[in-house]
């Protein structure tokens, strides 16, 4: 199992890596014809950076838009990076004292993110034109995040895992070096569940992650008066 396991994780992000990668480089290199900040947008290039801050952090034009929706997914992705923060104490040793800090607020994000989760999907039941829109693989996504939810506090509230021995099979990955892992089940289940989300991470939904870095409704400033908007091909055909 533990053969088993190393190899499903080299993979696993092997595949995440490179997957990501790719897709990062063609946001980027995907031109943008028209300048279309949504506006009120700010003029500056500091003041978008402002923006896409409030954007990733508050979820600032969600929060416009419907409450409940922001509600249920900024408790899911707050709870989701109080976790992961949480997480890195298995790949640094030691462990330094901000990450301390962060162990006891990442043991119960588990919680908001189980329960934002829970909210966007009975959204997706309960809304009439949202459930006339979702396939079967938005229902998927959502229980496979919720299982590793339910997996990982388990884990911490239900079955204690020996977290010293998980500790060195991670650590040991990093320098391709292979310790027991313990055959715990929440475990194992959490594990499988999580390599699989890096495996289909970089061809699902939730690319939205990195691609609103690059959407140019958020992205640009709003000064077509100042500046002429031009995309790299359009600036070529003109200087030729």
């Amino acid at each position: 199992m533990t053969l088993f396991f190393a190899i499903l994780f080299y993979l696993a992000t092997a595949l995440f890596v490179v997957g990501l990668a790719y897709k990062i480089y063609d946001f980027a290199r995907t031109p943008a014809p028209l300048s279309i900040p949504t506006t009120p947008a700010p003029t500056t290039t500091t003041g978008v950076a402002f923006r896409m801050t409030r954007e990733v952090v508050l979820f600032e034009s969600l929060f416009k838009g419907n409450l409940w929706i922001w509600l249920f997914g900024w408790l899911f992705h707050m709870g989701l990076f109080l976790v992961l923060v949480r997480h890195l104490r298995y790949f640094i040793d030691p462990i330094p004292a901000w990450l301390l800090f962060f162990q006891p607020f990442g043991k119960y994000a588990a919680f908001m993110m189980i329960a934002g989760l829970g909210g966007l999907w009975a959204r997706r039941f309960l809304v009439e034109r949202i459930r006339y829109i979702t396939t079967p693989s938005d229902h998927l996504w959502l229980a496979l995040l919720i299982g590793i939810g339910i997996s990982g506090a388990a884990m911490t509230f239900v079955s204690h895992v020996d977290v010293v021995a998980v500790k060195a099979f991670f650590l040991g990955l990093m320098v391709f070096e292979i310790n027991p892992l313990p055959a715990h089940p929440a475990l194992i289940i959490h594990l499988l569940l999580v390599a699989l989300l890096l495996i289909l991470f970089p061809f699902s939904k939730l690319l939205h992650a990195p691609g609103v870095f690059f959407s140019p409704t958020r992205n640009q400033a709003d000064n077509p008066r100042e500046k002429r908007h031009l995309a790299a091909w359009a600036a070529q055909i003109e200087k030729n």
